[in-house]
């Protein structure tokens, strides 16, 4: 399990970026985090990386502190990132050095087979469209098999029509995966969250907190044109709305969102 608590961050120019962050992620679940500018979503996702420690609090997995980045933990940023002077095999295979050249290769075939890029094994990643390079940034951080994975805004730089089928993918990689990977996604999209999400955590800026939790408990795949799913959607964006208020009290929050949820079921 993932843990987070009482997490805060100030940077050294003072900017308190996260303010008491708790947080439990159970095995396989699929965490999505949204917030306005400034909620300190990112600051929160290299918290749970390793890449940056917390000033307060402590991030866990499986009862261990995280300080640095962690082999059961990856992420995929919001650019691929992949390097250019690797091959596409090189760079899903990149963190596997530790391997046989044997294995690795079995590792990296059968990675780039579920994103379905076999057959660009060999290009370089200047050859790859942008959804094509973010398969294979997805493939590189799912190889070594992840007890976590974690996804900074990875399809916003992608037309719609791609987004949608990434997103569509990823759930297929997810639910293939055996043990099935917790999966941690930072979005500003509502469409996206409302999609990938089991649970979606709304966060409140200046300093960054949770503002709202709201369960998406629809059944997959999902149907983005149901009345379920944009109830979903106008649950969150009403949540948004609400966390850019700072006129809105703790308990009236929590009094809209106990009213919304009675008014569905």
């Amino acid at each position: 399990m993932l843990t987070l608590e009482h997490v805060g961050k100030t940077y050294p120019n003072n900017v308190r970026a996260l303010e008491n962050v708790s947080l439990s992620v159970m095995p396989g679940e699929i965490l999505v985090i949204v917030g306005g500018s400034g909620c300190g979503k990112s600051t929160l996702l290299r918290a749970v990386s390793g890449l940056d420690n917390p000033s307060q609090g402590r991030v866990q997995l499986d009862g261990v502190t995280i300080t640095a980045p962690h082999e059961k933990i990856g992420i995929v940023f919001q650019e691929p990132r992949l390097l250019p002077w690797l091959t596409v095999a090189d760079n899903v295979g990149f963190g596997l050095h530790h391997l046989s050249a044997s294995e690795r290769r079995q590792r990296v075939a059968h990675a780039l087979e579920r994103v379905g890029l076999s057959d660009k094994a060999k290009v370089w990643p200047r050859e790859l469209s942008g959804g094509q390079a973010q398969r294979v940034a997805i493939a590189r951080a799912l190889v070594p098999n992840p007890e976590v994975l974690l996804l900074d805004e990875p399809f916003s730089a992608l037309d719609a029509f791609t987004r949608a089928d990434l997103q569509d993918h990823l759930l297929s990689l997810w639910a293939d995966l055996k043990p099935t990977p917790t999966l941690v996604v930072v979005t500003h999209d509502v469409d996206e969250a409302a999609v990938l999400a089991d649970r979606i955590v709304v966060m409140r800026p200046h300093p960054g907190r949770i503002y709202e939790e709201i369960a998406a408990d629809l059944p997959r795949p999902r149907d983005r044109q149901s009345a379920a799913f944009d109830f979903v959607k106008r649950r969150v964006l009403a949540a948004l709305d609400r966390s850019l208020d700072r006129n809105v009290s703790v308990d009236d929050r929590d009094t809209k969102a106990e009213t919304g949820a009675a008014m569905w079921w």
